[in-house]
């Protein structure tokens, strides 16, 4: 189920970037980005309107293609079971953590007086 998962996802990026890719190749009102390319010219491989044509189909095609490779991957991550890999997987107190009374401090309590080091002959 995890390379459907991943050849699902693979699609829908793809699908992504031609979409975009379509967007910009056609021509716009004011914006020739598609005539910068070529695709404004008559003599081109789809004709004069056939490049508006295939363009705006291939657009709407990737489109949905786009829009069900989104609904099945939100389908797909709903039924899925949520596998949290966490740090605080499995803890589950809710009261703080107590000190262990068996164990004294070693370090002195502030304002305390240090011990006194003792000498020791060489």
């Amino acid at each position: 189920m995890e390379i459907l998962h991943s050849l699902m996802l693979a699609v829908h990026l793809l699908t992504a970037v031609s979409i975009v890719v379509l967007v910009l190749l056609q021509q716009g009102k004011g914006a020739d980005m598609g005539a910068a390319f070529g695709t404004g010219s008559a003599g081109s491989v789809f004709g004069a309107a056939g490049s508006a044509n295939f363009l705006s189909r291939s657009t709407a095609v990737a489109a949905t293609v786009f829009f069900a490779t989104s609904v099945a991957l939100t389908y797909y991550g709903a039924k899925a079971p949520s596998a949290s890999g966490g740090v605080m997987q499995g803890v589950t107190t809710s009261e703080p953590a107590k000190k262990d009374a068996a164990a004294p401090d070693k370090a002195p309590a502030a304002g305390a007086p240090a011990e006194p080091k003792q000498d020791v002959p060489k």
